[in-house]
């Protein structure tokens, strides 16, 4: 049964990512607002299908630590799957992603057509300037900035370097930070075929607020409310001997 819903799904995928990527290109000449709305009906669409064909379903603890202007969102990254899940979650947003991944048929396609944060990651400080820089420039249109501190999808239970990026974003830009833990890898795996049934949990931490702290403590204290939290709700990824404590006693990079 998980093959065949895992297999539906991917044709789905196929079916209706194309023409997402086409009303993109097509929309171009659209105000960016229309692009982006016209895009990102993809992803609750996505979302519709979800529970319906692969039996994924999901809850979110702590709405109510949204806060109603925009902000930078740090999320752990564990699938494809909350890339689609925050958007449907938050107001407007656009992600901060490797520059390659506009040159992806059809969905990078997509994604070039939509306000975005772009950065090539073989910059190394120069990446740090251009989130800032272009993540400025999107928070002062209205966008939410969603960002993978770690960079990219590691395991349940795994943790990597928390990046500074996105805090030196919400350090300048005078916005909060909004720190999201969850377990989507537990049912959907790093670029994995199958998709197992189940239910997720999302939770939203309390704003950090920037104001008189400098990017890496801003950093530091996501790092330790985002692990903390995968500690306290999904103990089960914490039995086997991983050593999660870096991230949380501080093990942050003030680059990128």
């Amino acid at each position: 049964m998980v093959v065949l819903r895992s297999l539906l799904f991917a044709i789905v995928l196929a079916i209706f990512t194309p023409p997402f990527a086409l009303f993109g290109i097509l929309a171009y000449p659209l105000s960016p607002r229309t692009r982006h709305r016209i895009v990102t009906a993809w992803a609750p669409l996505m979302m519709w299908f979800i529970p319906r064909i692969l039996g994924i379903r999901y809850k979110v603890i702590g709405r109510e630590n949204i806060p109603s202007v925009p902000s930078v969102i740090l999320s752990k990254h564990q699938s494809a799957w909350e890339t689609m899940a925050l958007q449907v979650i938050f107001p407007p947003l656009c992600f901060v992603l490797k520059r390659e991944l506009l040159k992806v048929p059809f969905f990078g396609w997509g994604l070039a057509a939509i306000p975005g944060i772009a950065i090539d990651r073989a910059a190394g400080k120069d990446a740090l300037a251009q989130v800032v820089e272009q993540g400025r420039a999107r928070l002062s249109e209205g966008y939410w900035v969603a960002v993978f501190p770690e960079g990219t999808r590691t395991a349940p239970g795994a943790k990597r370097r928390y990046k500074a990026g996105g805090a030196a974003l919400a350090q300048q830009a005078g916005v909060p930070v909004v720190p999201v833990a969850h377990n989507a890898g537990e049912f959907w795996g790093r670029d994995a075929f199958l998709k197992y049934p189940g239910e997720i949990t999302v939770s939203i931490g309390p704003v950090i607020d920037p104001t008189g702290l400098d990017a890496a403590e801003v950093n530091r204290r996501s790092a330790a409310w985002i692990e903390g939290e995968m500690r306290r709700l999904f103990p089960h990824h914490y039995r086997s001997g991983h050593d999660t404590t870096g991230a949380v006693s501080g093990e942050v990079e003030e680059a990128e």
